[in-house]
């Protein structure tokens, strides 16, 4: 990329960043699209009240605080011009305090954790972590408030075994046990409970606490690094990446007859399997919702026939970060699908429905890129490799959507910081508008 290709591609790319650094938890993530939503002139829904909607809405609805769905209603019934729809994830790889975390070995006071999805364990090692999150706290009058909270500074730390006390990691590798070998370093016995620590960050007493979905994240910010600024080095890229440019598309996207809706689940990275997951029933709610309240004075949503011809007008792209071809195992990828940093969307497929990819989805993808004017590479995995899966096949399975699964290409996949390439986020935006605009 020449100097001059970085600057262009690096203001959405700071702001991707800014995003990131703003989300150290799905909550947070939530919290900070919402943030956006607002500042856009979206309202939000309450799921436990009727919806009333009009065409032009802008209008969001959080569940559980760590999945939200974002729409514009369209200019006609949903069940008249279907919907387009964007989906992401706001969970990554990360280590998640255990219920007691108290943990004491040898005079050192340690936090209790278990992994949480793939994590690549080595990049956690020698890290200046935090803990970042959600805690329910006891009110005065007995009720239960939510809170979120981020430890300040690096508090945390996994220390790594020094060489000559393992001589034989030349020959073996690293090995790590998550039970015994994982466990963050807090501070001497001597020092206060971690508990005690949350609780001062949310600014409530230690007996006020009743619960906590806490998790590490890194400390160090994200940045623009390579050569001329072209690369992201950052956490969470994975998939908090198509979170902001899903939301991005939406808020500049054009209105249209169809409903345009950016869905972002929690719990991905764990199969998807709860209420606000891919494999739950959010987003086949939220759309139930919508249809309903969309119909010809409110009562085309009686017509037990609306929802199913609305979603086979609908159309889903499936937005999880994509494999970009490694350097230094090339050969890990097959030889006619190498992504390459800043080549622009991958389209994702798999014959063993993986990726919900097909011709038709693909074909669509595709065109609207070239209506953007953006370039698209293809991934498959090695045929003797197993393949990954993402919210596509399962949102399409749930709902019987049309479904293309893309991604922009990035390395270091899991790890504790991740890398893709600046020039690969306007581009991102830009697909994903033309697939919200288009209809």
């Amino acid at each position: 990329m020449t100097a001059r290709g970085a600057g262009e591609a690096a203001e959405p790319a700071r702001e991707l960043l800014a995003f990131v650094d703003a989300a150290p938890s799905p909550y947070h993530a939530v919290a900070a699209m919402t943030g956006l939503l607002d500042g856009a002139g979206f309202t939000p829904l309450d799921e436990a009240q009727r919806w009333t909607l009009a065409p032009g809405d802008r209008r969001y609805v959080v569940r559980d605080g760590s999945s939200v769905a974002a729409f514009v209603v369209g200019a006609a019934p949903a069940a008249d011009a279907g919907m387009r729809i964007v989906g992401a994830h706001t969970d990554s790889p990360a280590f998640k305090v255990r219920p007691r975390p108290d943990v004491r070995r040898c005079g050192y006071r340690q936090v209790g954790v278990e992994p949480y999805g793939g994590v690549l364990a080595h990049t956690w090692l020698d890290r200046d972590l935090t803990l970042a999150g959600r805690v329910a706290v006891a009110a005065d009058d007995g009720s239960v408030t939510v809170l979120l909270v981020r430890l300040p500074g690096a508090p945390l730390r996994i220390p790594s075994l020094a060489i000559h006390l393992s001589r034989e990691l030349r020959e073996k590798g690293l090995e790590l046990n998550p039970q015994t070998h994982l466990v963050p370093l807090w501070g001497a016995d001597g020092s206060g409970d971690v508990l005690d620590a949350v609780a001062e960050a949310a600014g409530e007493a230690r007996d006020a606490l009743l619960g906590w979905d806490l998790v590490t994240a890194d400390t160090q910010p994200a940045a623009l690094g390579g050569a001329d600024g072209a690369y992201l080095f950052a956490p969470r890229l994975d998939n908090l990446a198509s979170c902001f440019t899903g939301l991005t598309a939406l808020l500049g996207a054009t209105p249209i007859a169809a409903t345009q809706i950016v869905v972002a689940n929690d719990h991905e990275e764990v199969g998807s399997a709860s209420a606000e997951g891919a494999r739950g029933p959010f987003l086949a709610q939220v759309v139930a919702r919508v249809v309903a309240a969309t119909g010809d004075g409110g009562d085309r949503g009686a017509d037990p026939q609306a929802l199913p011809i609305a979603l086979a007008r609908s159309r889903l792209v499936s937005a999880d970060m994509a494999h970009a071809v490694h350097p230094n195992y090339a050969d890990r990828h097959d030889a006619e699908h190498r992504p390459r940093l800043g080549g622009g969307p991958v389209v994702k497929h798999n014959a063993n429905q993986a990726y919900a990819t097909d011709a038709a989805t693909a074909a669509w993808f595709v065109a609207r890129c070239r209506d953007a004017g953006v370039a698209v590479q293809s991934f498959v995995s090695r045929a003797d490799l197993a393949c990954g899966s993402t919210i596509g096949p399962l949102t399409a399975t749930r709902l019987g959507l049309a479904t293309v699964d893309v991604g922009a290409p990035m390395l270091s996949m899991h790890s504790v910081r991740e890398q893709a390439a600046a020039a690969d986020v306007a581009p991102m935006i830009a697909a994903l508008r033309a697939c919200l605009e288009d209809g």
